[in-house]
């Protein structure tokens, strides 16, 4: 199986950064490709970005394009969020997910979570 240990989140005032990172262990073939979701109270989960491990996969939601950056340490099996220019709408719970048929935009897509991250950001 597969686990996944997310830290990071935090408080942060409106245009700044943080850096989240996700932690996977467990079968490779159960996390062919990692992505980052977010839900925030009363809304549905939102897709933020995703990558697979050769790089050759990155996609990022349209609310967070340009000031999101996924990437990837395969030595240390883990999965980073680099966050900037953060604005309060970016509050919310923020997931890891492990995909095993290579990623994709929709929760259903993905077959194992972390426990989430709170990020809240300021005004």
């Amino acid at each position: 199986q597969v686990q996944l240990v997310e830290s990071g989140g935090g408080l942060v005032q409106a245009g700044g950064s943080l850096r989240l990172s996700c932690a996977a262990s467990g079968r490779t073939y159960s996390r062919a490709a990692m992505g980052w979701f977010r839900q925030a109270p009363g809304k549905e989960r939102e897709f933020v970005a995703g990558i697979n491990w050769s790089g050759s996969w990155i996609v990022y939601g349209d609310s967070v394009k340009g000031r999101f950056t996924i990437s990837t340490d395969n030595a240390k099996n883990t999965v980073y969020l680099e966050m900037n220019s953060l604005k309060p709408e970016d509050t919310a719970v923020y997931y890891c997910g492990a995909s095993a048929v290579g990623g994709g935009r929709w929760p259903k897509d993905y077959d194992y979570w972390g426990q989430g991250t709170q990020v809240t950001v300021s005004s």
